[in-house]
């Protein structure tokens, strides 16, 4: 294999440049006064471009402060510990994560009337059956994303990329990395169930057996995989590091890596593989609503933001017309063939809480195994 010519400065250089292509004045001046105060964001890296950062801060005197996240999970717990006083105005929830939320009093309703910016979403994300819950909207759609496998080309076939299979081989014993709590939904999904666990909801015996099968699978393979791993930065150093040959990934982090040249692919194998959609939310009782409004409707004001969003992430744009705002490589990192979308399903939460029972004290147990 040759020397792979591509370096952690290479990649920090690469996304300064895309960062810097937002700058232009496109979407404040109209929308906000001077009102200063700040707003507190949770959410996962590059999904506040930099660059429109700093004019929003320089356009309405409020500081925005970002506190990374890397796991729904964790973002949860931290969110309940902290109510009803909370610290955060805007956190970043997966759809399929709200009933959880919602259900725990953490989110307050989306009044999307004081959102000017609302009718700027595609509406098969703003308007989709998985957006409204008790008749209420709970967040913006920002960016879109699927669980692929993710292997660089130099080492893996594209053959070998199609089933899930090669990744707990033992031809890359040592060179996989995978998601644990985002495999389990996969393996459950491989094994022929229902990896929303929907179908088992009035049989909660059988889901318990479902998960257990599951588990004892991944504590099988366990002593092939080089890492358990949390967020989409890690994923793409061990890439760039030839730590790992493949693995398990968000799509976003995939592309990004990619989009910067690096010899990688993905595919959404033929066992099948789910998807969703990140949003922005204002946390109930949240100390700066009105900023938190102010963010939120700038953010979404223009197509180039989320044209933004999707360079510097790599998941793919909720905005109407941000893909005119991508070159031919971004958008080919951001597709699939039809073949290959048609073995993609969307998480659902309608089982949540029955399926996360389950599935988080069996992520633990494999970590402990």
């Amino acid at each position: 294999m040759s020397k792979l010519l591509y370096s952690r400065r290479r990649f920090l250089g690469t996304a300064a440049t895309t960062g810097a292509a937002l700058a232009s004045p496109f979407y404040l001046r109209r929308a906000a006064a001077q009102s200063g105060g700040e707003v507190n964001i949770w959410t996962y890296n590059d999904f506040v471009p930099e660059a429109f950062k700093e004019q929003f801060e320089a356009e309405t005197g409020i500081k925005v402060n970002v506190r990374l996240v890397d796991d729904q999970g964790k973002q949860f717990n931290l969110l309940a510990a902290e109510q009803p006083n909370p610290t955060v105005d805007i956190m970043t929830v997966a759809g399929h994560r709200f009933l959880q939320f919602i259900d725990s009093d953490l989110l307050a309703p989306l009044d999307t009337d004081r959102l000017t910016n609302w009718d700027k979403i595609n509406p098969t994300f703003s308007e989709s059956d998985w957006s409204t819950i008790n008749g209420n909207k709970w967040g913006a759609p920002i960016l879109s994303g699927m669980e692929v496998l993710s292997y660089n080309t130099e080492l893996v076939s594209e053959e070998e990329a199609l089933t899930w299979d090669t990744l707990f081989s033992e031809k890359y014993s040592g060179q996989t990395a995978y998601i644990i709590q985002d495999m389990m939904s996969i393996v459950m999904l491989k094994m022929g169930y229902d990896g929303n666990m929907v179908e088992y909801m009035d049989d909660p015996e059988k889901a318990a057996q479902i998960v257990e099968e599951a588990k004892q699978f991944l504590i099988e393979k366990k002593p092939l995989v080089r890492k358990y791993y949390d967020g989409g930065a890690e994923f793409q150093q061990m890439m760039v590091n030839q730590d790992i040959a493949l693995g398990h990934s968000w799509n976003g982090p995939a592309a990004a890596l990619i989009n910067d040249g690096f010899p990688l692919a993905m595919t959404i194998p033929r066992e099948g593989s789910y998807g969703f959609v990140y949003t922005y939310n204002i946390a109930n009782n949240a100390p700066n609503a009105d900023n938190a409004y102010t963010f939120l409707d700038a953010i979404l004001a223009s197509p180039e933001i989320g044209a933004a969003m999707t360079k510097a992430s790599g998941f793919i744009s909720t905005y109407k017309d941000a893909s005119q705002h991508l070159s031919d490589l971004e958008k080919k990192s951001t597709s699939f063939p039809e073949e290959q979308l048609a073995n993609l399903q969307f998480f659902r939460a309608e089982a949540n809480d029955l399926k996360y029972s389950l599935v988080d004290p069996a992520v633990e147990a494999i970590k402990a195994a």
